[in-house]
């Protein structure tokens, strides 16, 4: 039977200042960064709309990074899909349902373990090892790792009695937070009344939600959807704040993109809609010297449509060709790899030449021979101007 959503609605006095985070997968230089550059102090509220953990190296110290603000200021963290995987796993469920929603997309798994052979259960295995907080505290804890399905309940319980408090965390997620004029929740929801009714895991796992033509009378706040896979033309980083349609999806790609940053949406009144946002992305900075215009009908190559040719390379760059749209554009080298599926895919890339004038800040992604990838303003393109490094940089 389908999880109903848990929903939370604490009490945020006007004029408290909330910051939202998502999507923080546990890159916690990131948010260590972020909350920085925001001044966060015990004053304001935290909300971070799931994903906190997960494909990201130091799971298990971010977590614990918030288990400790929590002592000292005011933080709500919401579940998000990545984060149900290790929930669903410590409440005793059967293993498959931890894992095959996920996987079942990702890699064709079987819909149960016990149908796993041995040329799944690698893949899986790698994915646990070392993107995981549940292996990441067992391998903290030397415990053995995993090797077939019979160790997972060994392994469940062991992480239960040794991580009471890291576990009883994750065992306590809720799944949406409605306060004052905002809710915020990990993936989406399709109405703003009746929020317990909801399916849990379809608040959290909503591809494309901006893609779905709902407007709310309240804002909604989202993550889950990196907010480049919405521009066909552009490659954007930064939240989209749709104030027709009262949606603001915030997830700026941290961990899964190599441009990607941690987006913070800075609400000073939880009972009006003034809104701005902050983010980081430990870039090195640098400032543009020369003016340039930016290119017409520009190209934004994302995941779900990656397939390019190989033409030529030249240094460390290479010339591509993009079957879906036509379309040839170099790219760095290291953006262009094989696949599992024997195909040449590129990561999220572009042919963008970005609109610079003498004095704006650049963020340098790459340098290359051919030029600078560069964001500017939360968007990436290319830059062929010179620049003047920061001293930090």
């Amino acid at each position: 039977m389908p999880r109903p959503a848990q929903v939370i609605r604490p009490h945020i006095p006007p004029g408290r200042r909330v910051i939202a985070v998502s999507d923080v997968h546990g890159n916690l230089p990131f948010l260590k960064g972020l909350l920085e550059r925001v001044r966060f102090t015990p004053d304001d509220v935290l909300i971070i709309v799931g994903d906190l953990l997960e494909k990201g190296y130091q799971s298990l110290d971010t977590l614990r990074y918030v288990l400790a603000l929590q002592k000292t200021h005011t933080v709500y963290p919401l579940c998000g899909n990545c984060d149900y995987v290790d929930c669903v796993f410590l409440e005793g469920g059967n293993p498959d349902d931890a894992f095959s929603i996920q996987m079942n997309r990702r890699y064709g798994s079987p819909a149960k373990y016990e149908d796993v052979d041995q040329e799944v259960w690698p893949i899986l295995s790698k994915f646990w090892r070392e993107r995981s907080v549940l292996i990441q505290m067992a391998m903290e804890a030397g415990l053995p790792f995993p090797r077939s399905v019979q160790d997972l309940p060994g392994l469940r319980a062991a992480l239960l009695e040794r991580f009471p408090e890291e576990t009883g965390f994750l065992l306590r997620l809720p799944h949406i937070l409605e306060a004052g004029n905002f809710i915020f929740v990990h993936g989406g929801v399709p109405r703003e009344d009746r929020l317990e009714e909801l399916n849990a895991y379809a608040c959290m796992k909503n591809d494309d939600f901006m893609g779905q033509g709902r407007s709310f009378r309240k804002w909604v706040v989202v993550g889950h959807w990196p907010v480049t896979l919405y521009g066909l033309h552009i490659q954007r980083s930064a939240p989209i704040l749709d104030r027709e349609r009262h949606i603001a999806s915030i997830d700026g790609g941290c961990v899964l993109k190599i441009d990607g940053q941690l987006n913070a949406l800075l609400i000073p009144d939880i009972q009006r809609e003034e809104m701005e946002y902050a983010w980081y992305d430990g870039l090195p900075m640098a400032a543009a010297l020369d003016a340039q215009e930016p290119s017409e009908d520009p190209i934004n190559i994302r995941w779900s449509d990656s397939v390019v040719e190989a033409l030529e390379e030249a240094g460390d760059c290479v010339r591509v060709r993009h079957p879906a749209s036509g379309r040839d554009l170099w790219l760095p080298l290291d953006f262009v790899s094989v696949w599992r599926d024997g195909k040449t895919h590129t990561e999220d890339a572009t042919d963008y030449r970005l609109p610079v004038s003498p004095g704006d800040r650049l963020a340098l992604v790459r340098q290359t021979q051919r030029g600078l990838l560069v964001k500017k303003d939360g968007i990436t393109g290319w830059y062929y101007g010179r620049i003047k490094y920061d001293k930090e940089s």
